[in-house]
């Protein structure tokens, strides 16, 4: 697992516990209020903002608004369309880890190596090769976390 899912799979469940922690139980409860509890607490979940909080604490940029996230798609089509390979969703979460990397890694060869090794695809299962994952590279920075 990668660190950033681990650090947001174990801030979520901090989360979760402090809710449940937070909601001790002071009297018996009614019949009624179990059946109420179990299904509100089916339905609950970690605030948007506590998530975002989590990822920006671990390096990850928010994800990228609809318009810019097109624009990053295509350009990762344009360099090969094997990287995105129909898979939107795995591309921008390839480019996010990427970025949580490269607010690390300041040394631009290492960060090349890095983005070769991270996207990969059946037919280029050791990566696009140093110049295209530059390019890569560059869409990433671009696109998703300018900053870092």
């Amino acid at each position: 697992m990668r660190t950033h899912h681990t650090i947001t799979l174990l801030t979520a469940a901090g989360l979760l516990a402090l809710t449940g922690c937070s909601e001790a139980v002071t009297s018996e409860p009614k019949p009624d209020d179990t059946v109420a509890a179990s299904s509100s607490a089916s339905q609950s979940s970690i605030a948007p903002e506590a998530i975002s909080s989590a990822a920006a604490a671990a390096g990850i940029p928010p994800s990228p608004a609809p318009e810019q996230r097109a624009i990053y798609l295509a350009v990762l089509n344009k360099i090969d369309p094997e990287i995105v390979n129909g898979k939107d969703d795995k591309a921008v979460s390839r480019g996010l880890s990427q970025c949580q990397s490269m607010k690390d890694e300041k040394d631009p060869t290492k960060r090349v190596e890095s983005t070769n090794r991270r996207f990969i695809s059946p037919n280029h299962p050791d990566g696009f090769g140093p110049t295209k994952a530059a390019f890569i590279l560059a869409a990433v920075q671009t696109n998703l976390c300018p900053t870092y």
